[in-house]
C-alpha cells in the first residue's frame, strides 16, 4: 500500500524515512570525517559530493514533509504513556527542524563563503546570500552543532524504536521496516 493507515506507514512514507535516514547517517559520517583529511583533490572531490548530496537531501526532506502533511499518520500503541507521546511528537519535530537547517546552514556558509556550488557538476545553485565573512563563521559553527544535535537526537529515536521493539514488543518499528506491515 502506498498510503499509509492509521495502523501503519505506506510505502512512500517508508521510502522516504528510509532514505533519508540512510543519507543523513551517510552524510554525518562523511562530515566528520573529511573535515580532518589533509588539502588536497580528494579532500575538494568529496567537499564536493558532500554538498551535493546535502542538497539532494533537502529536496528529498521537503518532498517529505510535504507528504508527511498529506498523509496519514499512524496511531501509537493505545497503552503509551502520555509522557512518551509527548516525547515522540518533540523528537519527531526536532529531527524535522534540524533535517531542514543542516542542509539550508551549509548551503548559507558555502554562499557566505562566496564559493561557487554546482549539483554533481550539473548546474549552478544559487547563492542565498552575499560574502560575510562573520556570517561565515557563524554558519559554519550552526552546521556543526546541528550535526551533533542531528546526531544525537537520531539516537534517541532509534533507541525509542529498539526500545518500543524489544521490551515493550509492540508493533511500533515494525511498522515503519520496508518489509513490515
Amino acid at each position: 500500500m502506498l498510503k499509509s493507515t492509521t495502523t501503519c506507514w505506506g510505502a512512500i512514507a517508508k521510502f522516504f524515512h528510509w532514505t533519508v535516514a540512510l543519507g543523513i547517517i551517510g552524510m554525518l559520517t562523511v562530515g566528520w570525517y573529511m573535515t580532518d583529511l589533509p588539502n588536497s583533490r580528494d579532500k575538494l572531490d568529496i567537499y564536493l559530493l558532500h554538498k551535493s548530496t546535502g542538497l539532494t537531501l533537502l529536496v528529498l526532506i521537503a518532498f517529505r514533509l510535504l507528504w508527511r502533511s498529506l498523509d496519514l499518520t499512524p496511531k501509537l500503541p493505545p497503552l503509551t504513556p502520555q509522557w512518551q507521546r509527548l516525547a515522540a511528537r518533540a523528537s519527531h519535530a526536532m529531527l524535522y527542524v534540524l533535517m531542514l537547517v543542516m542542509p539550508l546552514s551549509g548551503w548559507a556558509y558555502n554562499s557566505a563563503s562566496n564559493t561557487p556550488l554546482r549539483w554533481f557538476g550539473v548546474f549552478r545553485v544559487p547563492a542565498l546570500l552575499g560574502p560575510d565573512r562573520e556570517l561565515k563563521d557563524f554558519l559554519g559553527d550552526l552546521h556543526e552543532v546541528s550535526a551533533i544535535a542531528l546526531a544525537v537526537v537520531l539516537s534517541v529515536h532509534v533507541l525509542a524504536a529498539l526500545k518500543h521493539h524489544l521490551i515493550d514488543r509492540d508493533a511500533t518499528l515494525k511498522r515503519m521496516l520496508p518489509w513490515g506491515k
